[in-house]
């Protein structure tokens, strides 16, 4: 019994041993970083600035795959399919994580059981912008405006926030719009710059170019404050009080990672967006840099969201498809 013991622990102390050996030598080749939007999304954006930055800690290319499409299903099912290695990396949203599985009876991966939590970036606020061709200038008045021609204005929705708060705005104001889905932001806001649809709550990551131009109007950000980066445009708490809507974004790897290989990688993340040039690009994004101190903490974050991203599609009234 004591020759079987010894046994067992010598092969834990190598397998231990073994796993530490592995954190040292990671990453010994290129990281891919599934983002499951678009390019010109804001998340794309997020990630070529954190993955540059990342890249230059871990001496190894980080390369952004973009696989964009359902909901973000798409790109959540490759990243959860991947081999465990820490090679292949997922910068995601709550529309994969918290939204999805209130969204759809049934998803192609477990937002919890097929990921690896890794750490969480930020948050990245979002703005209700119409086309300079609908004669309102206010949340008000475009409330008003959508009581008075029911059915005949339409809301784009490339991702669940953009779904979410566009429906939670309906059942508010009590209005009859129609949703009108999309497969990426650029193309959601190429068509309501068109006047191909009327009303679009877009991140500030991909529209934040056109808010700022004279090629879209801006009335309300989604936060419960308004920004500094769009002076005298006010939050939607003040038309619709107790609105308050933002979205996280956070990285993971498929289920299995070794911990070593976590750890390293959150490690790396934390010095990544503590570093001053990497706030400044995202603060030109809006985005809030909101790091987790652990994985520990961003997995409990994740659960923690799916609750209330549940409560909140339950309040809209949106239907599982």
């Amino acid at each position: 019994m004591r020759t079987i013991l010894t046994r067992l622990l010598g092969a834990g102390l190598l397998w231990t041993a073994a796993l530490g050996a592995s954190a040292q030598e990671y990453p010994a080749q290129q990281i891919t970083l599934i983002v499951p939007f678009a390019a010109g999304s804001g998340t794309d954006a997020v990630a070529r600035i954190v993955g540059m930055k990342l890249a230059d800690r871990l001496k190894q290319p980080v390369v952004i795959d973009n696989k964009p499409g359902a909901s973000a299903q798409i790109g959540a099912q490759a990243a959860a399919k991947a081999k465990p290695d820490g090679y292949t990396l997922f910068m995601t949203t709550n529309t994969s994580h918290s939204a999805n599985p209130s969204l759809f009876q049934k998803l192609p991966y477990d937002p919890v059981k097929d990921f690896t939590p890794v750490a969480r970036v930020g948050e990245l606020p979002f703005a209700l912008v119409v086309p300079t061709s609908l004669p309102v200038k206010s949340m008000r008045e475009l409330i008003a405006h959508a009581k008075a021609n029911p059915n005949k204005l339409s809301y784009a929705t490339p991702n669940s926030t953009s779904l979410v708060a566009s429906e939670t705005i309906k059942r508010i104001a009590g209005l009859d719009i129609v949703g009108v889905p999309y497969k990426s932001s650029p193309q959601a806001m190429t068509d309501l710059i068109a006047g191909s649809v009327q009303v679009y709550v877009t991140d500030f990551g991909s529209g934040l170019q056109m808010m700022k131009s004279d090629k879209v109007r801006t009335l309300a950000v989604t936060t419960a404050k308004s920004s500094p980066l769009l002076p005298g445009v006010p939050s939607m708490a003040e038309a619709l009080p107790g609105f308050d809507l933002t979205s996280w974004n956070g990285i993971f790897g498929p289920a299995g990672m070794p911990a070593p290989i976590v750890d390293r990688l959150n490690r790396e993340l934390q010095v990544v967006l503590a570093d001053a040039e990497v706030q400044e690009k995202l603060a030109g994004l809006g985005f809030q840099v909101w790091p987790s101190k652990t994985p520990g903490e961003f997995a409990r974050y994740v659960e923690d969201q799916l609750t209330h991203w549940s409560t909140l599609i339950r309040q809209a009234g949106i239907k599982p498809e």
